[in-house]
């Protein structure tokens, strides 16, 4: 395929950025999109240009590093789709595609299509852990859940941390993120000590480290690599104000 990449280009943070236009041949169906901007940096680097620079890592759809907004959408138009496993049948020859990087004020873009996403770390180190000792693993079913619970609790806990929630939402929210982390240690018994003071916690860090307010849009779930639902956001209001009422 012939295609034309219009990708973001910024030094650093400090830079302005822009569209830059690039003409890329004989890019096979095959390619992953990640393998596609590998081919066009190996190119950059030979005409001795400065390569693209974008974050990856496992390239397996696991660790979500690979953020970049495709045509307007976080990891692109494949749902439940990280960018690494998106490949580039599902694009088509002479097409346009527009590449730029995670948009909010609380991922700040370091170069080109590279963010600060430590804004999540902030979060978590709030309250996204257990802090009582539970020693070795215990026995299997030595603590009864219902799978109800248990369920819900697995399925939020399967969010990668991408932040394609925050980047998808009109309001730059990591209501979806914060939720998920939440949700997966509150459903669980080990998570029941600390379930007040988490969700207060971490909902300050959310709103300290720049992320704006939900207004249940759904965004965030449609972009979500991992399929987590809006309901997750709900079980973290209702775990709020539970929180907000013991306080007082």
């Amino acid at each position: 395929m012939s295609l034309k990449l219009r990708i973001w280009r910024q030094a650093d943070a400090q830079d302005k950025g822009a569209m830059v236009t690039y003409q890329l041949q004989n890019v096979s169906p095959d390619m992953s999109f990640l393998e596609m901007l590998d081919v066009l940096n190996e190119r950059l680097t030979l005409d001795g240009e400065d390569p693209v620079a974008f974050d990856h890592d496992c390239r397996e759809g696991i660790c979500g590093m690979c953020s970049l907004v495709i045509n307007g959408v976080p990891h692109g138009p494949e749902k439940a789709t990280t960018t690494c496993q998106l490949h580039m049948r599902h694009f088509s020859d002479g097409e346009t595609i527009d590449i730029e990087p995670w948009r909010a004020a609380a991922f700040p873009v370091v170069k080109d299509l590279v963010v600060d996403r430590r804004a999540f770390d902030k979060i978590i180190q709030a309250g996204g852990f257990i802090s009582a000792p539970t020693g070795s693993a215990p026995d299997a079913h030595a603590t009864p859940v219902p799978k109800a619970d248990a369920d819900a609790a697995f399925e939020a806990a399967t969010c990668i941390g991408c932040g394609a929630c925050v980047a998808a939402c009109p309001n730059g929210s990591g209501m979806l993120f914060t939720a998920a982390k939440i949700t997966h240690l509150g459903l669980m018994p080990q998570g029941q000590p600390e379930r007040d003071t988490r969700v207060i916690d971490m909902l300050h860090a959310h709103d300290e480290a720049g992320f704006g307010g939900c207004t249940n849009t759904g965004e965030c779930t449609s972009v979500c690599p991992k399929g987590i639902p809006l309901e997750t956001i709900s079980r973290l209001n209702k775990d709020y104000r539970r929180a907000l009422r013991a306080a007082s």
